[in-house]
């Protein structure tokens, strides 16, 4: 039976964070191991499922935010040398809400249904995707939104940082602090080493954005408009610092290009492009 590992991550919302670890317990317990990764919470801002604990003085003062709350599970995972215990991993924001059912086993069947499939997540109902996936539920896209990333294990080991690998460094960059472009980074990644990313409307994933609007003191983050301003302008010049590029626009032109690429190499695949 395939195994995954679903890693939550947490900065001071232990409610929401618990109550996502218990829906998938309560739908999804036989095909998941569910590790939580604390974000720099305090005290009672911990959850009680806690794994791991990001405990230096910046991820206290700053926390980690998703890419870098990732890279820590998964380094953790693999310096534990359990990466290769798991077939997929399910890679979740605490603000994350899934539907009353089983999310994990019909991720899973897309995936043996799409070998070529590295990054798999559900459609939120708000996307503008959503209209492109009532006749053909699945399909291949070069940008996805990243509050819900399934990823292959192969896909993993095909990208991930083996010179001491850490928070910053395992498969996402975390000098991009807030992750404006990294979503089509990993994108990127995937299509150059000859793996799709695949967005499906047979399962439903949202984001309650709420959480920061009303909760952001709590959090120990900027309000959201802040964060906003913050999140595109530090992730623009990360993306000109290394890339050259001088807009998203570009970086996702740049992630099109391989993209278009995956399909001139397998034509078998064509009726998943957008």
């Amino acid at each position: 039976m395939k195994k995954v590992a679903t890693l939550i991550l947490n900065r001071n919302l232990p409610e929401v964070t618990n109550s996502l670890y218990e829906h998938l317990v309560q739908h999804d317990q036989e095909l998941t191991d569910i590790y939580v990764i604390d974000a720099g919470s305090q005290g009672a801002g911990k959850s009680k499922y806690t794994s791991w604990s990001a405990d230096w003085d910046d991820a206290i003062h700053n926390g980690l935010r998703y890419w870098r709350g990732m890279n820590f599970g998964l380094s953790k995972l693999f310096l534990e040398s359990k990466l290769s215990d798991y077939d997929a991993f399910f890679l979740l924001s605490n603000d994350t809400e899934l539907e009353n059912k089983p999310t994990i086993s019909p991720l899973l069947e897309i995936l043996d249904k799409h070998p070529r499939i590295g990054i798999l997540s559900p459609c939120s109902k708000s996307w503008g995707e959503w209209a492109l996936l009532q006749q053909q539920t699945t399909k291949y896209f070069w940008f996805i939104h990243n509050n819900a990333y399934l990823l292959k294990r192969e896909f993993i080991q095909s990208i991930m940082n083996l010179d001491s690998p850490n928070y910053l460094n395992f498969i996402f960059d975390g000098s991009n602090f807030r992750g404006y472009g990294s979503e089509s980074e990993l994108i990127a990644k995937a299509y150059a080493n000859d793996w799709a990313a695949a967005i499906t409307s047979e399962v439903i994933a949202g984001e309650n954005e709420s959480y920061l609007h009303n909760q952001s003191s709590l959090i120990r983050t900027e309000g959201y408009e802040e964060n906003l301003r913050l999140y595109i302008k530090e992730g623009k010049s990360w993306m000109r610092s290394k890339y050259g590029f001088n807009s998203r626009w570009s970086m996702q032109q740049y992630v099109r290009s391989f993209y278009d690429g995956f399909f001139e190499f397998h034509p078998e695949y064509a009726k998943y492009k957008i």
